[in-house]
Protein backbone atom coordinates (compact mmCIF):
# COMPACT_ATOMS: atom_id res chain seq x y z
CA UNK A 1 0.00 0.00 0.00
CA UNK A 2 1.44 3.74 -0.84
CA UNK A 3 2.33 6.33 1.86
CA UNK A 4 -0.63 8.04 0.80
CA UNK A 5 -3.19 5.30 0.45
CA UNK A 6 -2.02 4.11 4.58
CA UNK A 7 -1.86 8.21 5.34
CA UNK A 8 -5.93 8.01 3.91
CA UNK A 9 -7.08 4.83 5.21
CA UNK A 10 -5.66 5.76 9.01
CA UNK A 11 -6.98 9.23 8.81
CA UNK A 12 -10.08 8.33 7.63
CA UNK A 13 -9.84 4.92 10.28
CA UNK A 14 -9.02 6.92 12.72
CA UNK A 15 -12.00 9.95 12.51
CA UNK A 16 -14.58 7.24 12.03
CA UNK A 17 -13.23 4.85 15.35
CA UNK A 18 -12.87 7.69 17.46
CA UNK A 19 -9.29 6.95 18.49
CA UNK A 20 -8.17 10.65 17.89
CA UNK A 21 -7.58 11.44 21.62
CA UNK A 22 -5.18 8.07 21.35
CA UNK A 23 -3.29 9.66 18.57
CA UNK A 24 -0.72 12.56 18.39
CA UNK A 25 -2.37 15.79 17.74
CA UNK A 26 -0.39 17.70 15.01
CA UNK A 27 0.42 20.65 17.44
CA UNK A 28 2.08 18.20 20.25
CA UNK A 29 5.52 17.84 20.95
CA UNK A 30 5.82 14.39 18.71
CA UNK A 31 6.20 17.02 15.56
CA UNK A 32 10.29 17.66 16.87
CA UNK A 33 11.08 19.53 13.73
CA UNK A 34 13.92 17.25 13.26
CA UNK A 35 14.68 15.70 9.72
CA UNK A 36 13.16 12.73 8.47
CA UNK A 37 15.48 9.52 7.22
CA UNK A 38 13.44 6.93 5.94
CA UNK A 39 14.29 3.36 5.79
CA UNK A 40 13.32 2.88 2.03
CA UNK A 41 12.67 6.02 -0.12
CA UNK A 42 9.18 5.91 -2.17
CA UNK A 43 9.14 7.70 -5.26
CA UNK A 44 6.72 10.49 -5.79
CA UNK A 45 5.51 11.83 -8.78
CA UNK A 46 7.22 15.20 -7.13
CA UNK A 47 10.79 13.28 -5.99
CA UNK A 48 12.43 10.78 -4.05
CA UNK A 49 13.84 11.75 -0.30
CA UNK A 50 17.08 13.04 -0.27
CA UNK A 51 20.35 11.98 1.45
CA UNK A 52 20.89 15.17 3.91
CA UNK A 53 24.91 14.48 2.76
CA UNK A 54 24.36 14.52 -0.60
CA UNK A 55 22.12 17.97 -1.14
CA UNK A 56 23.22 20.48 -4.02
CA UNK A 57 22.41 23.49 -2.32
CA UNK A 58 20.17 24.56 0.74
CA UNK A 59 17.07 26.91 0.72
CA UNK A 60 16.00 29.03 4.03
CA UNK A 61 12.26 29.05 3.68
CA UNK A 62 10.12 31.57 6.52
CA UNK A 63 6.87 30.44 7.55
CA UNK A 64 4.65 33.32 9.21
CA UNK A 65 1.22 33.84 11.11
CA UNK A 66 0.34 35.85 7.86
CA UNK A 67 0.08 32.58 6.36
CA UNK A 68 2.61 33.08 3.76
CA UNK A 69 6.01 31.28 2.45
CA UNK A 70 9.02 33.17 1.35
CA UNK A 71 10.29 33.14 -0.84
CA UNK A 72 6.37 31.34 -2.12
CA UNK A 73 8.59 30.31 -5.55
CA UNK A 74 11.18 28.15 -5.94
CA UNK A 75 13.10 26.98 -9.21
CA UNK A 76 15.13 23.44 -9.27
CA UNK A 77 17.14 21.32 -11.73
CA UNK A 78 15.95 18.30 -12.51
CA UNK A 79 17.99 16.26 -10.60
CA UNK A 80 19.15 18.33 -8.26
CA UNK A 81 18.55 17.93 -3.57
CA UNK A 82 17.86 20.68 -1.96
CA UNK A 83 18.13 21.13 1.98
CA UNK A 84 15.29 23.00 2.58
CA UNK A 85 15.83 25.06 6.16
CA UNK A 86 12.39 25.92 7.80
CA UNK A 87 12.20 28.89 9.67
CA UNK A 88 9.15 29.13 11.37
CA UNK A 89 8.48 33.20 12.54
CA UNK A 90 5.07 32.63 13.71
CA UNK A 91 3.63 32.02 17.34
CA UNK A 92 1.69 28.94 15.49
CA UNK A 93 2.85 25.87 14.32
CA UNK A 94 3.23 25.49 10.60
CA UNK A 95 4.26 22.54 8.43
CA UNK A 96 6.07 22.77 4.47
CA UNK A 97 4.46 19.80 2.59
CA UNK A 98 5.82 19.05 -1.02
CA UNK A 99 3.24 17.52 -3.67
CA UNK A 100 1.25 18.55 -6.80
CA UNK A 101 -1.72 20.49 -6.73
CA UNK A 102 -4.66 17.51 -6.71
CA UNK A 103 -2.35 15.70 -3.56
CA UNK A 104 -2.35 19.16 -1.68
CA UNK A 105 -5.78 19.88 -2.07
CA UNK A 106 -7.16 16.18 -0.97
CA UNK A 107 -4.58 16.30 2.27
CA UNK A 108 -5.83 20.13 3.10
CA UNK A 109 -9.32 18.91 2.90
CA UNK A 110 -8.85 15.86 4.75
CA UNK A 111 -6.88 17.91 7.52
CA UNK A 112 -9.80 19.84 7.77
CA UNK A 113 -12.10 17.00 8.63
CA UNK A 114 -9.50 15.14 10.83
CA UNK A 115 -7.39 18.08 12.23
CA UNK A 116 -6.17 15.07 14.62
CA UNK A 117 -4.32 13.33 11.86
CA UNK A 118 -0.75 12.03 12.64
CA UNK A 119 1.24 11.73 9.58
CA UNK A 120 4.92 12.06 9.39
CA UNK A 121 6.40 11.72 5.34
CA UNK A 122 9.61 12.59 4.13
CA UNK A 123 8.16 15.39 1.99
CA UNK A 124 6.99 17.07 5.01
CA UNK A 125 8.02 19.47 7.65
CA UNK A 126 6.52 20.70 11.31
CA UNK A 127 7.63 23.60 12.57
CA UNK A 128 6.53 24.86 15.98
CA UNK A 129 6.09 28.35 16.94
CA UNK A 130 9.84 30.09 16.67
CA UNK A 131 11.25 27.07 15.82
CA UNK A 132 13.61 25.30 12.71
CA UNK A 133 13.12 22.41 10.85
CA UNK A 134 15.11 20.82 7.79
CA UNK A 135 14.08 18.89 4.73
CA UNK A 136 16.37 17.10 1.64
CA UNK A 137 14.54 16.32 -1.10
CA UNK A 138 15.39 15.15 -4.61
CA UNK A 139 13.55 16.41 -7.50
CA UNK A 140 13.99 13.34 -9.84
CA UNK A 141 11.11 14.37 -11.83
CA UNK A 142 10.21 17.71 -13.69
CA UNK A 143 6.81 19.31 -13.43
CA UNK A 144 5.06 22.25 -11.57
CA UNK A 145 4.85 21.30 -8.19
CA UNK A 146 3.47 22.76 -5.19
CA UNK A 147 4.45 23.38 -1.38
CA UNK A 148 2.00 24.32 0.89
CA UNK A 149 0.82 23.92 5.37
CA UNK A 150 -1.92 22.27 5.44
CA UNK A 151 -2.75 22.90 9.28
CA UNK A 152 -6.32 23.54 9.00
CA UNK A 153 -7.50 26.96 7.84
CA UNK A 154 -3.64 27.76 6.46
CA UNK A 155 -4.07 26.43 2.90
CA UNK A 156 -7.50 27.59 2.49
CA UNK A 157 -5.94 31.34 3.34
CA UNK A 158 -3.55 31.01 0.83
CA UNK A 159 -0.53 29.38 2.48
CA UNK A 160 1.21 27.66 -0.74
CA UNK A 161 4.34 28.52 -3.09
CA UNK A 162 4.94 27.08 -6.78
CA UNK A 163 7.44 24.67 -7.14
CA UNK A 164 9.28 24.06 -10.82
CA UNK A 165 11.34 21.85 -11.90
CA UNK A 166 12.84 21.76 -15.08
Amino acid sequence: MTSRRRFIAAGIASGLLGFTSMARAHGDAAHTGKAKTPDAAEQQAWGIAGAPGKAHRTIRIEMSDDMRFTPDRIAVRLGETIRFEHHNTGAVLHEMVIGTPETLAEHAALMMRFPDMVHDEPWMAHVPAGEKAEMTWTFNRAGDFEFACLMPGHYQAGMKGALIVR
